[in-house]
């Protein structure tokens, strides 16, 4: 038999879940799509996110540098785990996010510059 006092508990909990679920999503103001799709970020031959517009929002910035940061820890476990260099995995990255980058969504090119993907 259930009491009157479990139910607000358990509300408790299940809003505490909810919230540590969005709780990423809702520090920074922007999504990655969102931000690919205005041409804020785009992706870089090393497997790394970049800015596009240097005057990108800090909210675009620091999303930037938390996916890159991520995105640098498995490459790096992908290299230990295969015996390979990290630069070997990050340019393998590199290709594969830019070949998936949606036509019109901005990949930087070799020498440095930003074009947007045909």
């Amino acid at each position: 038999m259930t009491t009157s006092n479990q139910h607000p508990k358990s509300l408790v909990v299940v809003l505490g879940c909810l919230l540590l679920f969005l709780m990423p999503l809702l520090a920074f103001g922007i999504t990655l799509d969102d931000a690919k799709q205005q041409g804020q970020l785009g992706e870089r031959p090393d497997g790394y996110l970049g800015l596009v517009k240097p005057s990108s929002t800090p909210d675009t910035v620091n999303l930037m540098k938390d996916i890159n940061s991520k995105r640098r820890d498995v490459y790096r476990g992908i290299a230990e785990k295969n015996n390979t260099a990290l630069p070997a995995v990050e340019a393998l990255a590199g290709k594969k996010a830019i070949e998936k980058t949606p036509s019109g969504q901005f990949i930087m090119q070799p020498n440095g510059t930003w074009t947007s993907k045909p």
